[in-house]
This record gives C-alpha cells, sequence and structure tokens, in this order.
C-alpha cells in the first residue's frame, strides 16, 4: 500500500489507490487557523467561554478585533470571578462590570448580530440592576435572538425606578423585543411589576424558574404578549406556593414543576387554560382544588403528584384528572398512584379515559397497586400497560380478564418473587402476546439470562413473546 506520507509542502489523500494531490501549503511556522474567513473565526469564538474567546485578542493585531464577530456570549460572575475574599469583593466585581461593558460596547462598535446572550449576576444593590438592565437593553436592541437570565438577588431593597423601566426588576425592553425566540429565567427573583404593553411577537419557548410576578402578570400580562409561544416550563423551588394561572391559546408543550409543600394550604389552587396543549408534565403537592383545566388537544401526560400529610389532607382532584381524560399516553408515577388511590377511598369518581392508549403505572405500596385494576376498567381502548415498582406488590391484586397487546415491566431482576407477583396480578388474565422487560442498569444480562427469563415467563406466566431491554 502506498505510504500516507507526502512529501514536504505538500498534502495528499488516498482514495483506494488513487493518491491525488492537493494544492501545495507554504507550512513552516505558518498558523492555518488564522488564514480561516473571519465569519468561520467568528463561529469558532462563539463556541468558546466568552472570557476565553475574549482572551484571544492578545494573540496578534489580525485577532484583536474577531471578538467583534463572536455571535454568543455568556458572561457568568461565578466563573469569571470566583468567590473572592470580602475586602476584595467590590473590586472584582467592578472589574466584572468593566469586561461586559468593554465587550459589549465592541460588539456595538462594529454593528454585528447578537444570537443569543446569557447573563449570570449578583445582584447586591440598586446599582446592580441598574447594570442588568442596560446589559440586557444592549443586546435587545441588537435583534438578539435567545437571552438567558440568572439573577441571584442578595439584596430586599426597592427597585430602582425610572421611566422607562418602571419598578420591575427587568428592562422594559426586553418584554418589547420583535426578535427574541427563546427566553430563560431565573432564579429566585421577584421581577416586579410587568410593564402593561408586553408583546414578544417571535418568542416561542418561555422558561420560568422560580420567579415571582406581582398579582396575576403572568397569566394576564405576560403570556398574553407571547402569540407564537409553543413551550412553556415554569420552575418553583421555594417555599412560597404561587396561585398560578395558566393561560394561553398556543401553547403545545407544558412543564410545571413545584417541588415545596411547606407553604400549600387550603387556598392552594393551579388552573390550566390551555387548549393547543399536545404534552403535560406536571409535578407537584396535591392542591385543595383544579378549579379549571381545559386540555383539550392533549396526547401525552405524566403525572408525579404528592400527598401532603401536613397541609391539605383531603385534596381534590377531580378537575385535573377529568381535565387530562382524553390524553392517549399517560405516565403516573408511584406518588400520583398513591394519591389518587387515597382520593378514591375518600370518593373520587375516575373519568372515562376513553383515548388511552398506553399506560405507564408506578407504584410503591399496596395502596398504589389497588388503583391498577379500578383504573383498567376506566380505559377501554388500552393496548400497552407499563408497570415499574413490581417488587413492591402485595399478591392481592389482579388485573383480571383483561386483554392488552403487549405488558412492559420496568426495572425487572428476573427473581423467583418476581415471578410470582407476576403469576400472581395476571392470575385469569387472557393470554397476552408480547411482553417486554426491562432490566436496571446494576444487572448483568448475558444470552443466558435472556433465554431462562424468556423461558421462565412462557412456562410461569404463559407470555408467547418477551423483548429484552437490558444496560450494556
Amino acid at each position: 500500500m502506498t505510504s500516507n506520507a507526502c512529501k514536504k509542502g505538500t498534502f495528499k489523500e488516498e482514495t483506494g489507490s488513487v493518491c491525488m494531490e492537493s494544492k501545495k501549503l507554504e507550512m513552516g511556522s505558518r498558523d492555518l487557523i488564522s488564514c480561516l474567513p473571519r465569519e468561520v473565526l467568528g463561529e469558532i469564538l462563539s463556541l468558546l467561554p466568552t472570557k476565553l474567546a475574549a482572551s484571544t485578542s492578545l494573540l496578534s493585531k489580525k485577532w484583536r478585533y474577531l471578538f467583534a464577530l463572536v455571535h454568543s456570549l455568556d458572561f457568568d460572575d461565578t466563573v469569571l470571578l470566583q468567590p473572592p475574599p470580602e475586602e476584595g469583593r467590590e473590586e472584582l466585581k467592578e472589574s466584572f462590570r468593566n469586561f461586559v461593558d468593554r465587550r459589549l460596547a465592541l460588539q456595538c462598535g462594529c454593528g454585528s448580530r447578537i444570537k443569543k446572550f446569557s447573563l449570570t449576576y449578583l445582584v447586591t444593590n440598586s446599582s446592580d440592576v441598574v447594570d442588568e438592565r442596560r446589559w440586557i437593553s444592549s443586546v435587545v436592541e441588537r435583534g438578539v435572538l435567545e437571552v438567558d437570565v440568572t439573577l441571584r438577588p442578595r439584596w430586599l431593597g426597592p427597585v430602582h425606578t425610572d421611566e422607562v423601566h418602571g419598578n420591575c426588576f427587568l428592562p422594559y425592553h426586553l418584554f418589547r423585543s420583535k426578535t427574541l425566540v427563546k427566553l430563560r429565567l431565573g432564579t429566585d427573583t421577584n421581577v416586579g411589576k410587568l410593564p402593561p404593553d408586553v408583546f414578544l411577537p417571535a418568542l416561542k419557548s418561555l422558561f420560568l424558574d422560580t420567579i415571582m410576578f406581582d398579582d396575576q402578570d403572568l397569566s394576564d400580562v405576560l403570556l398574553p404578549g407571547c402569540p407564537m409561544l409553543e413551550e412553556l416550563t415554569v420552575v418553583h423551588k421555594t417555599d412560597f406556593y404561587p396561585n398560578y394561572r395558566i393561560s394561553s391559546q398556543t401553547i403545545k408543550k407544558l412543564t410545571v414543576f413545584y417541588c415545596y409543600d411547606f407553604g400549600i394550604d387550603d387556598g392552594s389552587r393551579i388552573s390550566f387554560d390551555a387548549p393547543s396543549v399536545v404534552s403535560l408534565n406536571y409535578t407537584d403537592y396535591a392542591l385543595y382544588e383544579y378549579p379549571l383545566v381545559n386540555l383539550g388537544s392533549l396526547v401525552k401526560a405524566k403525572l408525579d403528584i404528592s400527598y401532603s400529610k401536613t397541609n391539605i389532607k383531603r385534596p381534590d382532584l377531580s378537575g385535573l384528572l377529568v381535565g387530562i381524560s382524553d390524553v392517549e399516553t399517560l405516565h403516573l408515577s408511584p406518588d400520583s398512584t398513591d394519591l389518587i388511590s387515597r382520593c378514591v377511598k375518600h370518593g373520587l369518581v375516575l373519568p372515562v379515559f376513553n383515548n388511552l392508549v398506553t399506560l405507564s403505572f408506578g407504584s410503591k405500596n399496596k395502596r398504589g397497586w389497588k388503583l391498577l385494576p379500578y383504573l383498567l376498567k376506566h380505559s377501554p381502548k388500552l393496548e400497552t400497560l407499563i408497570i415499574q415498582g413490581l417488587d413492591s406488590y402485595t399478591g392481592d391484586v389482579t388485573i383480571g380478564l383483561f386483554q392488552v397487546k403487549e405488558l412492559h415491566v420496568v426495572g425487572y431482576k428476573g427473581t423467583a418473587k418476581e415471578l410470582q407477583h407476576l403469576k400472581s396480578l395476571l392470575a385469569g388474565t387472557e393470554c397476552i402476546p408480547k411482553m417486554q422487560v426491562e432490566f436496571p442498569e446494576d444487572v448483568v444480562v448475558d444470552d443466558a439470562k435472556m433465554i431462562q427469563t424468556r423461558r421462565d415467563l412462557f412456562i410461569l406466566v404463559g407470555v408467547v413473546s418477551t423483548d429484552v431491554a437490558y444496560f450494556e
């Protein structure tokens, strides 16, 4: 075979037996990267952390102003300025301010467009609010497409009020951008009063991480001002529970995640008025009631709702379950099945899930497993049943004469106890044509294990065909 080595100053490419000599390059000490077009160098620098990209201006005269071509800026005071001693904190913070100001001024001077702007900033006084407003306004005025702002407020004083921004923590211009497509706001921040004329005509994705609004500004001001919004995520990680009303005619994917029950009481409620939502992912503690759940286009729903023992002993889930009853795919976590089973015991009547084709059912106790037969009777079109938590099965619950096309068992280990649980669970059930068992990551699965699994499920449970899924 012809050697890949070529004469000095020559590049050769070999395809089969053909060796093609390319254009000669003067290698030596030449900097090939610097020979790339300026636009390409700008793309490369945009992939680097902003501080590193900015440092390339010291390489040579040609690189001095290349940073102006960077279209993705990420300013993070936790990265650029490591936690300093208390006596040097203000000096380093001033250094961070100057760095951001210089980089934005350079971008502004060349007139280049910024596609993405990220800012993580510790807010300790009113002057910091003025700074972040100025920086965000600067990129919005230049047609930014994506903004990711994480403010870490450590200051409870009054927000600096002026004629342009009012008393809103964030700049007025952010809520009037004609180009913004994706907006992410955080964390643990009360943004104050939004401007009444919010209008984001291009915004498609909105992520709110522990953001508090005045009154109902989320549903009455922000969401109505986003006529093209398709994806909304609302995360809340503090002990203050906001009574949100999520109302939008355009959202297709909705995620709501609350993880504290401390602030929940008999007045805690949430409403979903989103008739175009196709996918819902809802994690929360059970609330007193769900007064409005309008999800007429829902196809897939994932519920992870926990019971709060101390705050709401008799939650009312009827509005929520009726509101999602047209779903085709439903995932219920072990906490959700435990909660729903509690409510059924106290009088909750399940709606009929007329369109449900796939059900993922998890359980961690006897109470949860008791819900399964009741739920199956209310799912006349169910074809695929996915169960997890088989090791917690108690043995006194059977599916009965229920026909499914596929049964999936998640977290299956192939123990004798699990096989007995499956046999008991499926007692009296007609032959299931196909089963899939998914082994957990810590179980080693070889050919012998797969053969034994299929044999056991056929002989002891009566499964005709078994697929085995495992981690390699």
